[in-house]
C-alpha cells in the first residue's frame, strides 16, 4: 500500500478553465457594452423607418446582448467557483452550458425572424430605406469592431495538435457562443443593407423581407452546430481523437491492453480519462502513467491495474 507521501505527490486540484479565462471574460464585457448600446439605436430606427431587415436586426441584437452577458456571467461564476468542492471536476463546463443557453437563444431568434419575415412577405410594408440603411452600416461596424475583440482569443473552430498528432479540440464554446453571436449580427447587418440599397435604387421591396428569410435560414444552422457542439461536451462524450491516443500508448509496447478506457473533457484545454489496463507482470500504475505523459489533453487521469 502506498505511504502517505506518495499519495500526496498525486494530489491536484481540479481547476480546468483554460489559459485565457480571464482575458476571454474581458472581450466579452466589452462585446456586451457595445452590443447593448447598438440594439437600442437599431430597434428605434426600424420602428420609426419601417424596415424589417433592420428592425430584425435590432431584435437580433438584443436577444444577442441578454446571449453575451450570459456568457459574461458564466466565465465569472466558473472563476469565482472554481475550487469550490460541489462540482466534482470543477467548472470548466460552466462555458459550455452557457453555450448551449445562447445556441437555443440563437434557434429562438431566426425562428422569430423568419416568421416575422414571411409575413412581411405577403404583407409589405413602407420602408423609409436611407435613414435605415445608414443605421444599419453602423450596426455592422459594431459587429466588426466586436468580432475583431472576440477573435483574439477564440479559435475560430480548428483544432490544435499535440502529442502523436492527434486533435486537442481545445475550444471554449462559451467564448465562441459570443463569437457565433456577433457573426449573425454582422450577417444580418449585410443583408439588411443589400436589401435596403436593392428597395431604394431598383424598386425591389420585396428583398427586404426575403434578405430576413435567408438571415434566419443561416443562424439556424450555426444554432445546431453550435448546440450539437456544447451537448457533446455537457454529456460527457468521448473524445476519440484522444481516446485513440491513449489506446496507442498504453498498448503499442505489447505487454499491456486496455479493458475499459473513458476520456471526457472537463475544460477548454482539459480532459479527464480513467483506465483499466490488464498486463504482463510488472505492469504498474505508475508505468502507464508514464506511458501516457506525452498525452498533454489529460488533465485528470486514473488508472486501474487488474
Amino acid at each position: 500500500m502506498a505511504s502517505l507521501p506518495e499519495i500526496e505527490g498525486f494530489a491536484h486540484d481540479h481547476v480546468y478553465l483554460g489559459s485565457s479565462h480571464d482575458e476571454n471574460a474581458r472581450r466579452t464585457l466589452w462585446v456586451v457594452a457595445l452590443t447593448a448600446v447598438m440594439m437600442v439605436g437599431e430597434i428605434i430606427a426600424g420602428y420609426l423607418t419601417g424596415s424589417m431587415a433592420l428592425l430584425a436586426d435590432g431584435f437580433h441584437m438584443a436577444t444577442h446582448a441578454g446571449a453575451l452577458g450570459v456568457a459574461a456571467a458564466a466565465y465569472a461564476y466558473a472563476k469565482r467557483h472554481a475550487n469550490s468542492q460541489v462540482f466534482s471536476f470543477g467548472t470548466g463546463k460552466v462555458g459550455d452550458l452557457a453555450g448551449f443557453a445562447s445556441a437555443m437563444a440563437l434557434g429562438l431568434i431566426a425562428l422569430g425572424i423568419g416568421i416575422e419575415s414571411v409575413m412581411r412577405l405577403f404583407e409589405p410594408i413602407k420602408v423609409a430605406f436611407g435613414t435605415a440603411t445608414i443605421i444599419a452600416v453602423v450596426g455592422l461596424a459594431v459587429n466588426i469592431a466586436s468580432a475583431f475583440l472576440l477573435s483574439g482569443g477564440h479559435d475560430h473552430g480548428h483544432d490544435h495538435h499535440h502529442g502523436h498528432g492527434h486533435a486537442a479540440h481545445a475550444k471554449d464554446n462559451n467564448l465562441r457562443s459570443a463569437y457565433v453571436h456577433v457573426l449573425a449580427d454582422a450577417l444580418t447587418s449585410v443583408l439588411a443593407i443589400a436589401a435596403l440599397l436593392a428597395g431604394r435604387y431598383l424598386g425591389w421591396t420585396w428583398m427586404d423581407p426575403v434578405m430576413g428569410i435567408v438571415g434566419a435560414i443561416v443562424i439556424a444552422r450555426w444554432s445546431w452546430t453550435l448546440m450539437r457542439d456544447t451537448a457533446s461536451v455537457l454529456l460527457d462524450a468521448t473524445d476519440n481523437h484522444v481516446a485513440d491516443e491513449v489506446r496507442e500508448l498504453v498498448e503499442a509496447p505489447g505487454d499491456a491492453w486496455i479493458t475499459d478506457l473513458h476520456v471526457w473533457r472537463v475544460g477548454p484545454e482539459a480532459h479527464a480519462a480513467i483506465v483499466s489496463v490488464t498486463g504482463r507482470q510488472g505492469i504498474t500504475g505508475d508505468t502507464i502513467r508514464a506511458r501516457l505523459a506525452p498525452v498533454h489533453e489529460l488533465a485528470h487521469l486514473t488508472v486501474e491495474c487488474r
